[in-house]
């Protein structure tokens, strides 16, 4: 599409729904801008090395499920 064709029909919209065009357009251009930080930064590996657990019996039926099996 067209910008002009786009400005043209953003022209029609009334007044108060070309806020939420507005807004709408800064959301998508704040969802797609990566701050320059990120994209520089490798990810480190190991980060949570020890700092989360799983209970021994993870894999043991739940008792909220006895009627089910």
């Amino acid at each position: 599409m067209a910008q002009n064709q786009l400005l043209e029909k953003v022209r029609k919209i009334p007044p108060a729904y070309q806020q939420e065009v507005e807004d709408f357009i800064d959301f998508i251009l704040t969802k797609k801008r990566v701050p320059s930080e990120q994209r520089k930064m490798p990810r480190k590996i190991g980060l949570l090395k020890g700092k989360l657990q799983m209970a021994d019996d993870f894999d043991a039926p739940l008792d909220d499920f006895k009627d089910y099996m």
